[in-house]
């Protein structure tokens, strides 16, 4: 397995380890439920160094990108960074990723740690643009603060007023005494916060800088396991769960993120912009049980009579909500707010309605 900095540090503080995209990361230290209510209240930290890094660079890096993602990158602004996904050539998604915009011809990719050897692959494939490309995965390392009190906590450590920062918005400069730290106001649990993406012999200088920061705050280190319930909590799509090669943008709710733009002509358009004027057989829904229960990954979603409509994709008990929740594909006549579908487990019909995500107000 690979190791990110931070690795023999997590396992000095007595963190629950496990593989992760190749990668031996934490899975949970003080216990999902505590990690998560310190996120939503206070401030928490994830070492995310597993995610991919790279940069698209030249004159025809715009073209790449438009060519290559769903949204439209012409819309970007230097410091400001975009959610998008690759199409494929089938209708499906190579994956989702954040697209940052440092200048007119200087671009940041950042991709899911299972993916980064498949999206670089895509990415050298389809260049026929001839785009500078470059990996930097293993030369970048990264933290999420993430709470209301991560800018209390971050703002001790740097002179850029962070306050100033919008949401989707970054800025690069010192931080913790380290030079060309990017600060971007970005994340995957919906509480706030910021991500923080440096060089890794860097690394312990920011973690320790950071950690004693947010000692008033009660700040404390996050495993995966919370990042998971905190983002299905949102509603945030999790690739290899909701999001995969099969899945369409337009049946993931991700209509929003896909600009049938005049000239952006992305790869799969056709196909994708067919779906959207005529609709899809399935459609991504979240919803919250009635009954008692933890729907699962896999689980068989059926109409009140038992008939199967869909599948679980993402499910957990909501540390928040004290209720189970979850998201998966059900056909368009059962995907209405307000409807009645059940979650099979294991052959116990269990009750639950539609909703409109985030499940945490």
């Amino acid at each position: 397995m690979k190791s990110t900095p931070f690795t023999e540090t997590h396992i000095s503080l007595g963190a629950k380890m496990h593989e992760f995209a190749g990668y031996n990361m934490p899975i949970e230290y003080s216990g999902i439920i505590d990690e998560h209510l310190t996120v939503c209240n206070a401030v928490g930290v994830f070492d995310v160094s597993h995610m991919g890094e790279f940069w698209v660079k030249g004159p025809n890096a715009l073209a790449f990108l438009q060519k290559m993602t769903s949204n439209d990158v012409a819309a970007l602004t230097p410091g400001k960074v975009q959610y998008t996904c690759f199409p494929n050539e089938t209708g499906g998604i190579v994956d989702d990723l954040l697209v940052y915009r440092y200048e007119a011809e200087k671009y940041l990719l950042v991709v899911n740690a299972s993916n980064i050897e498949k999206d670089w692959n895509w990415c050298v494939s389809h260049n026929s643009e001839g785009a500078e490309l470059e990996n930097a995965s293993d030369r970048m390392a990264q933290l999420a603060v993430q709470g209301p009190k991560a800018i209390n906590t971050l703002q001790k450590l740097t002179e850029t007023d962070l306050s100033s920062i919008p949401y989707y918005t970054f800025k690069h400069g010192a931080f913790a005494g380290v030079r060309d730290v990017i600060l971007s106001n970005t994340g995957y649990t919906g509480a706030g916060g910021f991500e923080l993406y440096f060089y890794p012999e860097d690394a312990m200088t920011i973690w320790n800088a950071v950690f004693e920061a947010g000692a008033e705050y009660g700040i404390k280190p996050i495993g995966l396991g919370a990042r998971d319930t905190l983002r299905l909590e949102m509603g945030f799509c999790l690739y290899g769960n909701d999001l995969d090669d099969t899945t369409s943008p337009i049946e993931a709710g991700l209509g929003w993120i896909t600009k049938f733009v005049d000239g952006k002509n992305f790869i799969n358009r056709p196909a994708i912009e067919q779906q959207k004027n005529e609709g899809t057989t399935r459609k991504l829904v979240g919803f919250e049980l009635i009954d008692r229960g933890i729907p699962r990954h896999g689980y068989s979603l059926c109409a009140p009579d038992g008939e199967p409509i869909g599948t679980v994709t993402s499910g957990t008990m909501s540390p928040m909500r004290k209720i189970g929740i979850g998201m998966g594909y059900v056909a368009p006549a059962y995907s209405k707010v307000g409807t009645e579908i059940c979650v099979d487990m294991r052959g116990r019909k269990l009750k639950a309605v539609v909703v409109r995500p985030p499940f945490r107000k």
